[in-house]
């Protein structure tokens, strides 16, 4: 029989102790719906999730619903939006209580005398041109300034098919600024003209990717593994798709069989009642999703189909270490 002590030498071992206990139990929280973007292919907004519910607009009430949600079990709050950072009270609700990440476009600088080590999370949708097509402006060039040299902040570089080849400049744009990023590939939820992928891009951007990761090792926080899983949609001869997605809402979810999936796992809409489908949108097709965290997630819940090798189990370990150094439970 294969267990972990006989596939992992010492140095592994050590490596699977630090992230085995950690027990990670996320939810995700829209905290208002409005933004300072429109951006194409805003799962958010394409799918009509800002319409969903109203916001919830006392502050006590996000207190109070904050302390349900830990007494429920949570330890990682993912806040998202809209635009998080236009309601920093309503994130001051979940920070003075669990872990928190907070995704934000970079625009609005989150002052950290206030949320000195929350984790922040800052999307760019390419290099310059692609941000001002898919999103209006480059917004780079202010939440470069805002977050220069911040040890609590990476860059969720969301790579689209026209970036393939291109890649190294932005990455190189991060590292001069001092931050860290995190790679994942774009849904076109909108059918944005020329940002489709074919099967030739994706095994393209595999390799650059992978590239990134040699020539930038202090700089992009990833794995092979991860490349490989986002790349093809499949891990362990299975296809990535809503029979295999573990990030569905716990209430919601009617699947049958169910698969391995995230305990406890919900996704509020900003009325603090309101539970949307999944970590994405319920219009989104699941077989061409590429969400990032999805996919590292699938990974993680299965961690008795890679106990198969050794290669198999380090592979497991490096995703797991991975999203756990993205929400800040080790260090990088």
């Amino acid at each position: 029989m294969k267990t972990v002590s006989s596939l992992l030498d010492k140095a592994w071992h050590e490596r699977y102790k630090k992230i085995s206990s950690l027990n990670i139990r996320s939810s995700i929280y829209d905290v208002t719906n409005q933004c300072n973007l429109r951006c194409k292919g805003c799962f958010f907004f394409s799918s009509n999730e800002h319409q969903a519910a109203p916001e919830e607009t006392d502050v006590g009430k996000w207190f109070r619903f904050v302390q349900k949600e830990k007494e429920r079990g949570v330890n990682l709050a993912i806040l998202i939006g809209g635009e998080p950072t236009l309601y920093l009270d309503r994130v001051e609700a979940f920070y003075n209580l669990l872990p928190t990440y907070c995704a934000t476009n970079g625009l609005i600088k989150i002052p950290r005398e206030r949320f000195p080590d929350m984790m922040v999370g800052i999307s760019l949708w390419g290099d310059e041109e692609d941000e001002k097509l898919l999103r209006g402006k480059d917004t780079f060039a202010v939440s470069g300034k805002n977050y220069e040299g911040d040890p609590n902040t990476y860059y969720l570089y969301t790579i689209t098919p026209k970036q393939v080849g291109r890649i190294e400049h932005v990455i190189s744009k991060i590292a001069d600024v001092g931050l860290k990023v995190h790679l994942q590939l774009l849904t076109n939820d909108e059918n944005v003209d020329g940002f489709f992928w074919t099967e030739g891009k994706l095994k393209d951007v595999r390799a650059e990717m992978d590239d990134m990761l040699k020539k930038y090792p202090m700089t992009v926080i990833s794995c092979k593994y991860y490349h490989e899983i986002i790349t093809t949609g499949r891990m362990m001869n299975r296809a990535f798709g809503w029979a295999e997605c573990p990030s569905v809402t716990e209430p919601l979810d009617n699947r049958n069989p169910q698969p391995k999936r995230l305990i406890r796992f919900i996704r509020w809409a900003s009325d603090l009642q309101t539970m949307h489908r999944c970590c994405t949108s319920a219009t989104r097709d699941c077989s061409t999703c590429k969400d990032g965290a999805a996919h590292m997630s699938w990974v993680m819940v299965n961690k008795r189909e890679h106990l198969n090798s050794t290669k198999d189990l380090q592979n497991w370990i490096e995703v797991y270490e991975m999203f756990a150094k993205l929400y800040r439970f080790i260090p990088w």
